[in-house]
């Protein structure tokens, strides 16, 4: 250990799951908590933590370029949103008084609404007018304490434009301090000028999309839209198989509205994740959990539908033993929100989910969805020094609390994001 470039004391509790692989089960409620700590960060990375005396002790006579001092607050790791759609133009707030008189997410869908509607959006908007309206939203979930992300395309539904949401999506990981991961969904709704043509348009996601993206590398993930009235079973396994050819790692939208066996499709293939999962069966689940299929969960886009129904995090966790992961689902239509603390206050109040258990899934299981356990979603000596400061005693006062955004601060990858609730980012080299 060479000379420090941060230490971080003052830490009232420090609280993070352990290890770096998926918590399943009952290991979702095992989190460390540490009173009184410091971190230690050299070069963007955990060097040692611990109780304060400690950690002191261990750097002696060691050079400490900075010392922070966060006055007694609450530290966990960076938490992390594993499935937004955030590359997109336009909203959809023309939708609301349709949904709130009954109309249903799929008839909207049908009426040439819903997804639809933001293509063309999308479709209209500049790069440089979807890469402003995306960082500004960058911005809000920074400031809500999140360090990285997934960003979905799925709105462009043609090859250019679904490339064009790609590459804003690089643009945006390279400019901004929140990092991205990207996940072509080309497969997200059937566009109009394929209507009634849905086996076409999967053979133009198969044929042309697919290798677009794989040639320019802008994606890591695959994900298809697996729902009645949308992708069949059959053509959904058919694309992610395909993406898997090109090197792009499976993702599967399922059982978001009725249960039309995308779970077991997502066991089947192996995904790495399978997220909504409000209709999914208890078969699909047990085949989730036998090939290790994380359940990505988005409690607050049943909440805004106005469902009578939300997944069930119970039987996942207490029942099947899945490693349940947490996520906004932030998109302009079914659930307009960055605020990961909502999410928090979702999953317990509808999930029934525990603090601890809500940091879990927004941490090292959120990590592992992404592949990304290695490196982030617990504090480990060696991971990345993403790390999220709260105003806040305790886990329990996170969803107890809400409506309110608890982070005061953010360090990512060794520096600080965000203080006493302000970014801290250069705004001027992002061109705002």
């Amino acid at each position: 250990m060479e000379r420090i470039d941060l230490l971080m004391i003052g830490i009232g509790q420090l609280v993070t799951p352990p290890g770096n692989v998926p918590r399943c089960g009952q290991q979702m409620k095992e989190v460390q908590v540490i009173k009184d700590a410091a971190v230690a960060i050299r070069e963007g990375r955990i060097v040692t933590f611990g109780p304060v005396e400690l950690v002191l002790e261990r750097l002696t006579d060691i050079e400490v370029a900075a010392i922070v001092d966060v006055g007694g607050r609450m530290v966990t790791p960076g938490l992390i949103d594993p499935h937004t759609h955030l590359v997109h133009g336009g909203s959809r707030e023309h939708e609301l008084a349709l949904k709130r008189s009954g109309v249903s997410y799929l008839d909207i869908l049908a009426q040439g609404g819903g997804i639809l509607s933001t293509v063309q959006s999308t479709r209209a908007a500049s790069e440089q007018e979807l890469f402003t309206k995306a960082y500004r939203s960058l911005d809000e979930m920074l400031l809500q304490g999140v360090t990285t992300i997934e960003a979905k395309s799925g709105y462009g539904l043609s090859v250019e434009d679904e490339l064009k949401q790609l590459r804003v999506a690089k643009q945006l990981n390279d400019m901004h301090t929140i990092d991205i991961v990207s996940t072509f969904m080309g497969a997200h709704a059937v566009p109009l000028a394929y209507k009634g043509r849905t086996e076409d348009y999967v053979d133009l996601v198969i044929h042309e999309m697919l290798p677009m993206v794989a040639e320019h590398g802008l994606a890591e993930f695959c994900d298809v839209f697996c729902e009645h009235g949308v992708f069949s079973v059959e053509q959904s396994r058919r694309i992610l198989l395909k993406g898997r050819e090109y090197g792009l790692i499976p993702k599967l939208h399922a059982d978001e509205i009725q249960p039309l066996g995308g779970a077991e499709l997502a066991g089947e293939i192996g995904a790495i994740s399978a997220e909504h999962l409000l209709a999914a069966t208890d078969k699909g689940l047990a085949a989730m959990a036998e090939h290790g299929v994380i359940p990505v969960l988005l409690p607050g886009t049943s909440f805004n539908l106005g469902l009578d129904r939300h997944a069930r995090a119970r039987d996942m966790i207490d029942i099947h033993e899945l490693p349940v992961a947490l996520s906004t689902d932030y998109n302009p239509g079914s659930c307009p929100t960055e605020s990961i603390q909502l999410i928090m206050m979702l999953a317990s109040l509808n999930l029934k989910m525990t603090p601890e258990e809500i940091l879990t899934a927004c941490t090292i299981n959120a990590a592992n969805a992404l592949g990304r356990g290695h490196e982030i979603g617990s504090i480990e000596i060696g991971k990345r020094a993403d790390l999220t400061i709260y105003d806040a005693p305790n886990l329990a006062y996170l969803p107890y609390h809400f409506g309110v955004n608890h982070t005061f601060g953010v360090i990512k990858n060794g520096k600080v994001g965000v203080w006493n609730r302000k970014l801290m980012t250069n705004r001027e080299e992002a061109g705002q």
